[in-house]
């Protein structure tokens, strides 16, 4: 039986990386985007053009009614999901003195509020005792989470940090219901997500010096470790998180 992804946040970057992967292993994916809808189908069309199944699916998943939305969508679609990534998020770039609610907001429905609505929707249908049969969830960490983040970057590491905990008591909940959870922290990636710290150039620049490995990643190497997650190889890997940052 196909499975089926939801990827949120996947109209780029780590996201749309992701999707290629699961639907080069046969998933039929889900490409949730916010804003980026012409990225989003991008994504989706060089899937579908290498044989592949995939949607592009707007909302904006820090929003619980827009989750709920997503969720019924796919499952008139797909059925229920049987992967779930959360990797919506955003980077924050101001300091203690400029924080408000507006800021504080943004981040933290993209990054985490964002993974407990999803994951809500998802264990509704996932977990064995709600007749559901069983799944996988990966919640996008980072490194930021134990170095603290770039600079202007308090409020991202601890919506981090706050994802890794709830990574590990999600695990504890629902792991008897059939239901893997875990999670990735990435390092500095080779995205358009940093472009508010100088952009790529500027990554690399600092991964020759701040990793051990002297150089920085790319998206592909984040997406193997979320899909071998998924896979039944990592049958025992539970309420772990995965660090894919070249030893930093």
């Amino acid at each position: 039986m196909t499975k089926t992804m939801l990827v949120t946040g996947a109209s780029r970057g780590i996201g749309a990386s992701i999707a290629r992967a699961a639907a080069k292993q046969g998933y039929q994916v889900v490409v949730n985007f916010h804003r980026s809808g012409d990225a989003a189908q991008r994504v989706v069309d060089g899937i579908t053009s290498a044989g592949g199944t995939a949607v592009a699916m707007q909302g904006d998943v820090g929003q619980q009614d827009e989750v709920r939305r997503i969720f019924r969508a796919i499952d008139e679609r797909y059925g229920a999901v049987d992967v779930l990534v959360n990797n919506a998020g955003v980077l924050s770039d101001f300091t203690i003195d400029q924080v408000d609610e507006a800021r504080l907001d943004r981040v933290l429905h993209a990054n985490l509020y964002s993974a407990f609505y999803c994951c809500r929707e998802a264990v509704a249908r996932m977990a064995l005792s709600k007749g559901g049969k069983g799944g996988v969830i990966v919640n996008m960490s980072s490194v930021a989470s134990r170095l603290g983040g770039l600079a202007g970057g308090a409020a991202y590491a601890a919506s981090k940090g706050a994802i890794d905990s709830f990574t590990l008591a999600l695990a504890k909940e629902v792991g008897k219901d059939g239901i893997r959870v875990n999670a990735v922290r990435p390092g500095l990636i080779e995205t358009d997500i940093h472009s508010v710290h100088g952009g790529l150039e500027s990554v690399r620049a600092m991964a020759q010096t701040a990793v051990p490995m002297g150089r920085s990643g790319d998206a592909d190497e984040v997406a193997n470790a979320v899909l071998w997650l998924a896979t039944a190889g990592a049958s025992y890997v539970h309420g772990t998180t995965i660090d894919v940052a070249g030893g930093r």
